[in-house]
């Protein structure tokens, strides 16, 4: 999902003044530029810091990138049980595509890890998504 607009250099500008204040909208917009490259050089890692904090703040959209993110190790090291955490509670949150995500990441976990991934998505709920 894209909320840029095309002015790609103002954007990435008046994004990171709402994104460091702590606008989670702001923060997946910036995401996003960081993530393709718009008005900015691609950032992986900038990226996930960007989607990191929208997720903290309970927005799906960047609870189910992250998730992507950490299964295709882009930004992050590739951990299928963050993946699988991250795609659960953009599920949990509305996100159609994240079940199917999801469940392409569980074929290649083990029971345990799918275990642990459940067991992190339930405490990131009992956290507000703070700190996951």
């Amino acid at each position: 999902m894209s909320r840029i607009p095309q002015d790609y250099k103002q954007a990435v500008k008046w994004y990171t003044k709402a994104a460091e204040q702590g606008n989670a909208d702001a923060q997946f917009n910036l995401a996003n530029m960081y993530f393709n490259g718009q008005g900015v050089p691609q950032d992986y890692k900038q990226a996930v810091k960007w989607y990191t904090k929208a997720a903290e703040q309970g927005d799906a959209d960047a609870q189910y990138n992250l998730g992507l993110m950490y299964a295709n190790g882009q930004g992050v090291p590739q951990d299928n049980v963050y993946a699988h955490m991250w795609s659960n509670l953009g599920a949990a949150n509305g996100i159609e595509a994240a079940p199917k995500n999801r469940d392409i990441i569980a074929k290649r976990m083990t029971t345990a890890d799918i275990s642990k991934a459940q067991s992190l998505a339930r405490e990131c709920l009992k956290k507000n998504y703070k700190g996951c």
